[in-house]
C-alpha cells in the first residue's frame, strides 16, 4: 500500500476487471504462481448474469481440471444439457449430442462466484473501474466504490469485463463506437406444453425470426430468445418467435416474465477481429471478441482468461514485451474460436464439439441440400454488415497459412 499525499494506493502484481470465467480463469493462473492479484466487481457479488448457462464439453472440461467438481447450487434444472438441436424454415430438425456426453447448464449467478473464490484472488466487489494510465512499468486505475474513489497501481492490467467494454473503452474510446451491436434478449415463460426436448439446447436457422434465436428450458420454465441488430424492437421480435413456436412447434407458453437484454458483438470471431490491448493492459474473454458460434461464451472465456494470466506470469519471470507474449500464445484459442464460423473448416474439419457433418450424413441427400441451402438463405442476413467477404478471405487464409492473420487484431 503506497500512501498519496491524500489517499492510499493499492499495489499488486495483477488486476483483473470483472469476476466472470475469463477473470477466475485469469486469477488462478497468476495465484498459481504466486503473484498478488485482485480482482474489481461493479455489482455485489454473487451478482445476476443474463446467461443460457448451456456449457461446451471443453469448458465443462477446464472448470473441473482447474476448480474442482460443480457444487450443486451452481446447477440450473435440469443440470446438464445432451447437445444442440437445429431447426430449419423447412421443419426439419437435426440434433446433435454434445461430445464426450452431457455437459453442465450453469448457473452464473453461483458458478461464476464459486470459480472466483477457487481463483484464490482477492476480490474486491461493489466497485466499479473508471479508468487508467499505463506509465510503462505500471499501470495506475482508478474506480469507484461506496461513492468514493479508490486507486491500485498494477504491473499488469487485463480487461475480463465482457460486452460491457470499459477497459476497451479506456484504451480505444471510439472502438464502441466502430462496430455492429446486436441485442441479446431472452424472456421466461411458464410451460403449457412444450414438445422440444428439454435435454437439447434449440437454435433456429430462421431469417425471419432473427439473428439468433434459441429455446431450452430452465427451473421448470422455458427461455425464449432471440438475438437482433441493435434498433429493432425487442418485444415485438419475441413476440413473432413465441407465436412461430406455437405455430410450427406446438409449444404452448404462459405470459412472458423475467426479461433480460444485454447488448453483445459477436463479429470479431466471424471475421478475425479481435483486440487484445496493448502495453500493459490485456483484454480477454467475450470483452476481446471471442464468442462460440451457439453464442457460449463461457469456454472460450475460461481458456483465453488462462492464456492472459500466462502471458503476464510469463511476462513476470521472463522480461518481454507482454504483448508479444500473449498474442503469441492466444493465436490457439482464436483459431479454435473463429473455425467455428468458417464455412471451410465447417465443410471439410470437424471445428465444432457436436458433430453437425456426422448428423447431416444421417439425412436423405435431397435432405442434406435442403439444409445447406436454408443455412446459406440465413447468413444473408449479416450481408449489411458486409462481413461476407471478410469472412471468406480469412478462411481461405486459415486454409493456406493454417492461421488468422494476426494483423487483424487490435
Amino acid at each position: 500500500m503506497v500512501k498519496g499525499s491524500s489517499e492510499e494506493i493499492r499495489e499488486v502484481d495483477a488486476l483483473i476487471i470483472g469476476a466472470g470465467p475469463a477473470a477466475a480463469a485469469c486469477a488462478k493462473r497468476l495465484v498459481d504462481a504466486g503473484y498478488e492479484t485482485v480482482a474489481l466487481e461493479r455489482k455485489a457479488l454473487p451478482r445476476h448474469k443474463a446467461c443460457s448457462g448451456i456449457l461446451s464439453p471443453r469448458g465443462h472440461r477446464f472448470l473441473i481440471e482447474n476448480f474442482g467438481p460443480l457444487p450443486k447450487e451452481t446447477l440450473h434444472a435440469p443440470s446438464s444439457a445432451d447437445g444442440v438441436t437445429f431447426h430449419f424454415p423447412s421443419m426439419l430438425s437435426v440434433s446433435m449430442d454434445f461430445d464426450g456426453g452431457p455437459t453442465p447448464h450453469l448457473h452464473r449467478k453461483y458458478a461464476d462466484h464459486w470459480a472466483m473464490r477457487r481463483s484464490g484472488a482477492e476480490v474486491h466487489d461493489r466497485t466499479e473501474f473508471t479508468g487508467l494510465q499505463d506509465k510503462g512499468a505500471r499501470v495506475d486505475v482508478t474506480a469507484r466504490r461506496d461513492e468514493r474513489t479508490v486507486r491500485y497501481r498494477a504491473r499488469r492490467v487485463i480487461g475480463a469485463d465482457g460486452p460491457g467494454l470499459s477497459v476497451v473503452r479506456a484504451l480505444y474510446p471510439d472502438y464502441a463506437g466502430r462496430i455492429p451491436w446486436f441485442v441479446v434478449g431472452q424472456k421466461f415463460h411458464a410451460v403449457i406444453a412444450c414438445p422440444l426436448d428439454d435435454k437439447y439446447f434449440h437454435f433456429w436457422f430462421h431469417p425471419e425470426l432473427g439473428h439468433y434465436t434459441w429455446s431450452h428450458a430452465r427451473d421448470g420454465r422455458q427461455i425464449v430468445g432471440v438475438g437482433f441488430l441493435k434498433g429493432d424492437n425487442f418485444d415485438v421480435r419475441h413476440q413473432r418467435v413465441v407465436e412461430y413456436l406455437e405455430r410450427k412447434h406446438h409449444v404452448k407458453l404462459g405470459p412472458a416474465e423475467s426479461p433480460e437484454i444485454v447488448p453483445a458483438n459477436f463479429g470479431p470471431s466471424l471475421i478475425n477481429r479481435y483486440i487484445f490491448g496493448k502495453g500493459n493492459v490485456l483484454i480477454t474473454g467475450q470483452a476481446a471478441g471471442f464468442f462460440n458460434m451457439i453464442a457460449e461464451g463461457m469456454s472460450c472465456a475460461l481458456h483465453s482468461g488462462a492464456i492472459a494470466g500466462e502471458a503476464a506470469v510469463e511476462s513476470f519471470r521472463n522480461p518481454a514485451d507482454v504483448q508479444r507474449v500473449y498474442r503469441g500464445m492466444i493465436a490457439s484459442e482464436v483459431r479454435r474460436c473463429s473455425d467455428q464460423w468458417n464455412p471451410l473448416e465447417i465443410a471439410f474439419g470437424r471445428p465444432h464439439e457436436a458433430d453437425l457433418g456426422g448428423a447431416l450424413k444421417k439425412l436423405k441427400v435431397r435432405e442434406r441440400l435442403g439444409v445447406l441451402r436454408e443455412i446459406l438463405s440465413f447468413t444473408k442476413l449479416y450481408a449489411p454488415l458486409n462481413w461476407g467477404r471478410q469472412i471468406i478471405w480469412q478462411a481461405v487464409c486459415r486454409r493456406i497459412t493454417g492461421r488468422y492473420p494476426p494483423t487483424r487484431w487490435l
